[in-house]
């Protein structure tokens, strides 16, 4: 959904019983959500068999006009940027090394037959201002182990809404935020269109990394163990960060922003993980929690867009 607010997805699975229908989960009073919640699994809809023989005959136009890709927070814009892909010219070896993509995101709470989730369609709530998930959590159902139950510190709750503050220096977009003791890093991104002095249209990257990076994998969780290797890397900002500028003429008439700040990833498991590494285990169960807070924004706009802002601004191909 692209409503604003707090989201909580949730869901279990069991080996025990690879069919679960049903689950609960009882919770925290501090979730506002009452004693407990009742994750349902998705009902199997049939599959339409497809002619997987059938040709399907494309006419392919080789794409026009051009990627620019900036990096780095600051006034001015850095020696030897952009970095530019003319695809009218470019082959893949041109194009590998301009999508420069970093990404470690696992898969978790998903939708799928025997995961039990949610919200579903009998529960869509969002989570109420003010909510917390510390607290005792525990899980029951057919065929889930009665020890599955543990309780979420305080250092790993809910991250609360990026306050992003955006004002103009020498030329430059300066974007600032408050802090965020839980954050373990933060990284933005911004992307606009524009027509350069020729008439070709040219699509414009811009991102905090202080090394070339695209951004397209980063907006979204990402494990302990990557964030520490980006950070040291200087691809992601650290927790005590404040501020970042936008270069000045980097975008023209606009470009929609991304910020997100990461979580520290809580993995949990009963009995413990032993630490001699050789010794035998087998845990009854495991646990995975994932916190992020993410932040859209249009380029000269203090709150997140909505349809018509985007249609406004042309970022859709819309109105004149």
């Amino acid at each position: 959904s692209g409503s604003a607010g707090q989201w909580m997805d949730v869901t279990v699975f069991t080996r025990r019983n690879p069919a679960l229908d049903s689950a609960t989960h009882a919770i925290p009073a501090a979730l506002k959500l009452g004693e407990s919640l009742r994750l349902q699994a998705p009902r199997v809809r049939a599959v339409a068999e497809h002619d997987t023989d059938a040709v399907v005959e494309t006419d392919y136009e080789r794409p026009r006009g051009k990627l620019l890709l900036y990096w780095g927070c600051g006034e001015q814009v850095r020696a030897a940027q952009p970095r530019v892909l003319d695809m009218a010219t470019a082959d893949p070896r041109d194009v590998a090394a301009f999508f420069v993509v970093r990404r470690a995101t696992q898969r978790g709470a998903h939708s799928a037959a025997g995961r039990p989730q949610w919200p579903n369609p009998a529960d869509e709530r969002l989570l109420p201002e003010g909510a917390s998930i510390v607290g005792a959590h525990a899980f029951s159902g057919k065929g889930i182990v009665e020890s599955l139950r543990f309780s979420i510190p305080r250092e790993h709750d809910l991250l609360p809404p990026i306050a992003l503050k955006q004002a103009q220096r020498n030329g430059a977009t300066l974007l600032s935020w408050q802090a965020m003791p839980q954050a373990h890093a933060f990284f933005l991104g911004a992307m606009g269109a524009r027509t350069d002095s020729g008439g070709t249209a040219e699509m414009v990257l811009w991102t905090s990394s202080e090394r070339p990076e695209t951004g397209f994998g980063l907006v979204d969780y990402q494990p302990n163990r990557a964030i520490d290797g980006w950070l040291k890397d200087k691809v992601l900002l650290g927790p005590a960060t404040r501020e970042c500028a936008i270069p000045k003429g980097v975008f023209g008439d606009g470009a929609m922003l991304r910020m997100i700040a990461y979580g520290n990833e809580l993995n949990l498991a009963h009995p413990p993980r032993p630490v001699d590494a050789k010794t035998a285990w087998q845990p009854e169960w495991t646990a995975k929690l994932r916190i992020k807070s993410v932040h859209t924004a249009l380029l000269g706009m203090a709150s997140a867009p909505n349809a018509q802002d985007l249609l406004r601004e042309g970022l859709l191909g819309g109105e004149e």
